[in-house]
């Protein structure tokens, strides 16, 4: 069986998967970004997980991640999906984490970065983006940031298949949230009352 990473796992798609993964017999490392999170992941380490805590909004903090990872067995894949959806956190976790990860870990043949349809809609430029979370980033563009990401690993690791991947819609406590957001607004569309304001990052 498998040795796999999967980021972003306290909740949401990241547990769902290391769950899965737990339950089809592999071993699975499980990922927090502080320790009140990976508290909630007592149930998965009961079931074998190892867990790893770092914040990967902080570039220390993913290379510390990293070396505690090639202290032990090499890794055979990684599920990237930790990610944020606004703010100043944006770039930094969806993209320079990712990209830090990649390049600093040994090993792992198998590379999935959760990408997302929204990516049709991201710019590609990199003019003003700002990488360190000085400001807010776009979630658009920090998707097909992270798509190309994945195409140029594929490019320039042969041996490694690298895949991006639109999960779908997930029922996770997101998803429902911007599902409610969502059909607000289409319902005051219909009843010809102006919508709520959503804010795109």
């Amino acid at each position: 069986m498998s040795w796999i990473l999967v980021t972003g796992s306290a909740d949401g798609l990241g547990r769902a998967a290391a769950d899965s993964l737990l339950s089809a017999g592999h071993e699975v490392v499980v990922h927090a970004r502080n320790p009140e999170r990976a508290a909630g992941l007592d149930a998965l380490s009961d079931r074998g997980a190892h867990i790893v805590v770092g914040d990967f909004a902080e570039r220390d903090a993913v290379r510390r991640v990293a070396a505690e990872l090639n202290d032990g067995k090499p890794l055979d894949a990684v599920i990237h999906n930790a990610g944020v959806w606004s703010g100043p956190a944006v770039m930094p976790v969806n993209v320079i984490a990712p990209y830090l990860v990649t390049a600093l870990l040994r090993g792992p043949r198998r590379l999935v970065y959760l990408s997302s349809s929204s990516h049709f809609d991201g710019r590609p430029s990199t003019d003003g983006v700002d990488w360190r979370g000085g400001k807010a980033g776009s979630y658009a563009d920090s998707k097909l940031f992270v798509t190309a990401l994945a195409a140029a690993v594929a490019r320039l690791r042969p041996g490694v298949l690298s895949n991006a991947v639109d999960p779908g819609w997930v029922p996770t406590r997101w998803a429902a949230r911007t599902h409610r957001t969502t059909s607000n607004s289409a319902t005051a569309r219909r009843s010809g009352s102006p919508p709520a304001t959503i804010r795109r990052p």
